[in-house]
C-alpha cells in the first residue's frame, strides 16, 4: 500500500493494525501515515488536533479533573521483507506489528470511542502519535513536542503503548555509554619487548567488567536490575604491529533511583583503577531513567483497572521524557518486546482486544 490510507476507526483493532502495518513508515518516511492519522482524528469532531512535523497531537477538552496522555510512535525500523502483513495461526506478522503499530491501533480505537461529541470519559484524553523514535534521540518527534508544544504533554498519567506483552511495565532504566581508552606504545611484533601492547593493557578493564556484580533495586514493588557490560572493543594496527591504543565501550543500564550524575560517578568509581593505570574514560551518552510513580493515584488506578501487577521496565523508553516533566508514566501495549526489530516480528491476535478493553475500562472509570 502506498500513499495515505483511509483509517476507519470503527473497524476492529486487528483490522486497524493491518492497515497501519501495510502502510510503510520507516523512520523519516512517516508522512503518509501521519496524514491518515490526522485526517481520521479530525473527522471525529470531538478533538482538538494539531500537527507538528509528522507528529499528530489530539485531545479532548471536557473539563475533567484528570488528564491521561496516551503516546505511540508511528515509525518502524527498516522493513525486512515483512510487509505487507500476514495473518497466520492467530499471529499477525509484519514490520511494526509488535513495535508498535498494534499499540497505535489501540490508541486509534480509543480515539474513535472518546473523541466524538457526546463521549463521557472519566478523564480528559491526550493522544500523541509521533515520528522518529527508532533513530537518534535528536530527531524524536516526541522530543520536538517537549521543546515546542510542552503544554500538550501535561497530564496526571502517561501511558506509552510500547510492546510489553500485555503487562504493565513501570518507569524505565537509565542508560550510559562510556569509552575507555587504554594507551600503549607501538612496536614491531617481532620485537614486542620494545613496545607496550594496549590490547593486553585492556585486560584489567575486562576483568573489572567480568567481576562486576549488578545491583538490584526494588522501587514501588518493581525490581530493577542494573548491568554494566562491554559492548564494543577496538584495537590493532596491522598483523605485525604491537598496538598503541585500545578502546573499550561500556554500557551501564541503571535503576531510576540514580540520576545521570550519580550514574556517571558510579562508572568512574568502578574504573578508577584503570584510570589510575593510565586509561582515560569519556562519557559519550547518558539518558536518565524514570521512576515508576505507582504511588500516584492515577497510576494506582490504572494498575487496578488492568488487573495485573506492574513490573520494572528493563530498558529505556520515552516514559523518561514524561518523568522529566513530573508526570508518572507506564509502558503498556499488546506487542511482544522480544520480537521487536526482528524479521519474524508478529503480534498475537489474542493480545489486541484485551489491551483495548483494559484502557477503555480505565478511561471510563471502571475495571477490566
Amino acid at each position: 500500500m502506498t500513499g495515505a490510507p483511509d483509517l476507519d476507526l470503527s473497524a476492529d483493532v486487528l483490522s486497524l493494525t493491518r492497515v497501519l502495518v501495510d502502510t510503510p513508515s520507516v523512520s523519516g518516511d512517516e508522512g503518509p501515515l501521519a496524514d491518515a492519522v490526522e485526517a481520521a482524528l479530525r473527522a471525529l469532531g470531538g478533538l482538538e488536533v494539531e500537527r507538528v512535523g509528522d507528529t499528530v497531537l489530539a485531545r479532548t477538552n471536557l473539563g475533567r479533573d484528570t488528564r491521561v496522555v496516551l503516546a505511540g510512535h508511528l515509525d518502524t525500523v527498516p522493513i525486512a521483507d515483512n510487509v505487507p502483513s500476514r495473518l497466520e495461526d492467530g499471529r499477525l506478522h509484519g514490520c511494526g506489528t509488535s513495535d508498535m503499530k498494534s499499540g497505535d491501533a489501540v490508541m486509534l480505537r480509543l480515539a474513535g470511542r472518546f473523541g466524538v461529541p457526546g463521549a463521557e470519559p472519566a478523564h480528559d484524553l491526550t493522544l500523541v502519535f509521533y515520528d522518529n523514535e527508532e533513530v537518534e534521540s535528536v530527531k524524536s518527534g516526541l522530543g520536538r513536542v517537549v521543546r515546542e508544544r510542552r503544554g500538550w504533554l501535561y497530564g496526571d498519567l502517561a501511558v506509552l503503548l510500547e510492546p510489553t506483552d500485555g503487562e504493565i511495565e513501570a518507569g524505565c532504566q537509565g542508560t550510559l555509554r562510556a569509552v575507555l581508552e587504554v594507551p600503549g606504545h607501538r612496536a614491531h611484533s617481532a620485537r614486542s619487548w620494545l613496545g607496550v601492547n594496549a590490547i593486553h593493557g585492556a585486560a584489567g578493564v575486562l576483568a573489572t567488567l567480568a567481576g562486576y556484580r549488578a545491583r538490584e533495586v526494588d522501587i514501588d514493588g518493581c525490581t530493577y536490575r542494573e548491568g554494566l557490560n562491554a559492548v564494543r572493543i577496538e584495537g590493532g594496527v596491522a598483523g605485525n604491529v604491537v598496538p598503541d591504543l585500545c578502546r573499550v565501550t561500556v554500557n551501564f543500564r541503571y535503576a531510576p533511583d540514580r540520576d545521570e550524575d550519580a550514574a556517571e560517578a558510579h562508572v568512574r568509581e568502578v574504573f578508577a583503577g584503570a584510570v589510575d593505570a593510565g586509561a582515560t574514560l569519556t562519557v559519550v551518552d547518558n539518558a536518565g531513567g524514570a521512576l515508576p510513580g505507582l504511588g500516584e493515584p492515577a497510576a494506582a488506578a490504572f494498575v487496578a483497572a488492568v488487573g495485573r501487577p506492574a513490573r520494572a521496565k528493563l530498558g529505556w523508553t520515552d516514559v523518561a521524557r514524561f518523568a522529566a516533566l513530573g508526570i508518572p508514566a507506564v509502558n503498556y501495549g499488546p506487542g511482544d518486546p522480544e520480537l521487536a526489530h526482528t524479521r519474524e516480528e508478529h503480534v498475537l491476535v489474542e493480545r489486541l482486544q484485551p489491551a483495548e478493553d483494559a484502557l477503555t475500562a480505565y478511561l471510563t472509570g471502571g475495571s477490566a
